[in-house]
């Protein structure tokens, strides 16, 4: 199977897909995790009626008419529980969090009060059954499901995780990856500067996609264009879940990497995708490691980690939204495009009154690693496209790390 369309192709690598197995970490160490199960309160909260105000706890009945004056039985601060019940003509000075006292229904702001003696105020507005009272269980009742397993934990997760006194939970684990680079022209990172050389940049942009994911891969260096070398690097590979090869999966005479792996016994399902950059793609599988053969151009690669690697990794551990968050924008300039391959420009994007604008960071060249280092999204080209002109509407997917910008968005 070769030359796929993009979903096509994502569609064969995520069906291949079967998530990792589970295991128990700590709440300080969940942060990023997928939750492998589902969580349950172990309480009401709040776990009485509570006032949502600093202010007095009054029976709504009194407040027929206002402006009232009522006697304060007793003061309530956050943490203490009632000792008196509120009768007709009387209320309790209560705090934000404290327990609503027996016979009062409804909390008056303490704005909207006014001293009259030590032991009186006058209430000036009349206020409902239930005014500023937080019901008991409004947040969670004891042993209803407040988080499910396949939820991704992001501090507010953790926020109520804690709230349960969850401890411990079981998660999905993390993948192990490891990245293999090949051929005679890289220089790696410790080695003295060649000119003729060509920096292995790639393992290291993989490397960092993969860190992006919450994922600490291995790099297991550069393997040179010599079928025996290869393969050895290949079975340290094929130890892992997942192993990203970097360069020799074009159809040169030197490219090795494909007559390698399927001779360690990797069932390839494509050699080819119909996108721009990232044509030569290739993805197949053991038992138990997926394996992906990367372009060796830098962006192609890391556009390839993108669209595949990075939603095979997610489902790997259990996430169920796999994919970058899309934005529509409006080309600043035109785009020229052939039909037949689905193409990802880098651009930057800016916002104005009528939302998103997409500039290209300049030659899209698949061996210009700028492009990406300044891109904020890749615009995406549809294969049957013959070009966009400036103004036109376009999707642009978000790389990782944009979900910042430098002034608000929103008017006040």
């Amino acid at each position: 199977m070769e030359h796929l369309h993009v979903n096509e192709a994502q569609r064969v690598i995520l069906e291949s897909i079967t998530q990792s197995g589970v295991e128990t970490v700590k709440l300080e160490q969940s942060l990023g995790r997928v939750l492998a199960e589902d969580i349950r309160a172990n309480r009401d909260l709040p776990p009485y009626d509570v006032s949502a105000m600093d202010g007095f706890a009054v029976r709504s009945t009194d407040m027929a008419q206002t402006p009232a004056v009522l006697e304060i039985i007793e003061d309530i601060k956050a943490g203490d529980l009632p000792t008196k019940t509120v009768l007709p003509g009387q209320c309790a000075r209560i705090m934000t969090g404290a327990p609503v006292p027996a016979g009062a229904d409804a909390v008056i702001r303490v704005e909207d009060t006014q001293a009259v003696a030590a032991s009186r105020v006058q209430i000036n507005k009349a206020v409902r059954f239930g005014n500023d009272v937080r019901p008991q269980g409004e947040n969670m009742k004891d042993g209803d499901v407040v988080l499910t397993a396949g939820t991704e934990i992001t501090p507010g997760v953790i926020g109520v995780l804690a709230t349960v006194k969850a401890a411990q939970m079981n998660v999905h684990r993390r993948p192990r990856v490891a990245i293999l680079s090949t051929g005679n022209e890289l220089e790696a990172i410790d080695e003295p500067v060649d000119l003729n050389k060509i920096p292995n940049s790639n393992s290291y942009a993989l490397m960092a996609q993969v860190q992006a994911l919450g994922i600490e891969p291995v790099l297991l260096g550069i393997a040179r264009d010599d079928p025996l070398e290869l393969e050895q690097f290949l079975k340290r590979g094929l130890e892992y879940d997942v192993l990203l090869v970097s360069g020799g999966t074009s159809v040169g005479v030197h490219d090795y990497v494909r007559p390698t792996i399927e001779k360690l016994g990797v069932q390839m399902k494509f050699w080819r995708v119909a996108m721009k950059p990232g044509h030569p793609l290739a993805f197949g599988h053991t038992d138990h490691t997926l394996v992906f053969g990367l372009p060796g151009n830098p962006v192609s690669s890391m556009v390839c980690v993108e669209e595949f690697v990075a939603p095979a990794l997610r489902k790997m551990m259990g996430n169920r939204v796999l994919f970058r968050r899309t934005v529509s924008a409006r080309l600043a300039h035109n785009i020229k495009h052939h039909a037949g391959r689905t193409e990802f420009v880098r651009v930057q994007l800016t916002r104005d009154e009528a939302g998103y604008l997409a500039s290209s960071t300049g030659t899209q060249s698949s061996g210009v690693l700028l492009s990406m280092a300044l891109a904020d999204g890749l615009l995406v080209v549809p294969a049957d496209s013959t070009g966009l002109a400036a103004g036109a509407q376009a999707t642009v997917q978000l790389l990782d790390g944009t979900a910042f910008q430098d002034v608000p968005g929103f008017r006040v």
